[in-house]
């Protein structure tokens, strides 16, 4: 039996310096509010990963059980911050610290219906402007020194141009062969 595979293509940008980031305008903020998910919890964050990513092929955390998802946001600096629209969640932005000053950016994306709505530029801003300040909130952390992220050709259509509105460079390109999962969306049959 033969497996089906997809050419992907990844590309890696970062940012070197907080004067590198360049702030979409701010959606109404009676509308939109952006808050620190304070408490860990595997069950929103999965909820968000499979409910931004159903439709793009983001699979490589399904397999997470519930132990690894409380290690990786329990770890002092990890973050997830939230976008709300009228009190509904419309996507996320997850914070990874790492060593010697460096942030990545794990995973950012809006939900289905709210993409395409200017929240998305503004919510990038916001997340990568907590990234360059994540020690001050945790000063067991070194200062941040660089922020980076990757997306892929699997994402969204407007993402690399969206990275690069904000002031993310790239500094390498990868391409490989990835084995056809079907879209997961966030319930079974989504």
């Amino acid at each position: 039996m033969s497996t089906s595979s997809t050419t992907v293509t990844t590309w890696s940008l970062q940012q070197t310096s907080p004067a590198d980031l360049l702030p979409a305008r701010e959606p109404d903020p009676a509308a939109i509010r952006i808050v620190r998910a304070g408490v860990p919890s595997p069950e929103f964050s999965r909820f968000l990963y499979t409910a931004v990513g159903g439709d793009l092929s983001w699979t490589d955390r399904l397999g997470w059980p519930y132990e690894r998802w409380q290690e990786f946001l329990g770890r002092p600096g990890a973050e997830t911050w939230v976008a709300y629209e009228h009190g509904t969640p419309a996507g996320y932005v997850e914070l990874d610290p790492q060593d010697e000053g460096v942030v990545e950016i794990t995973y950012f994306g809006l939900l289905p219906a709210f993409r395409g709505r200017r929240i998305g530029g503004h919510l990038l801003s916001y997340g990568t402007a907590r990234a360059w300040d994540l020690a001050e909130r945790w000063p067991e952390r070194t200062p941040t020194k660089r922020v980076w992220l990757h997306t892929c050709s699997k994402d969204g259509e407007h993402a690399m141009a969206n990275y690069e509105r904000r002031g993310f460079t790239l500094f390498d390109t990868r391409t490989e062969e990835e084995p056809d999962a079907p879209a997961p969306g966030p319930w079974p049959g989504a």
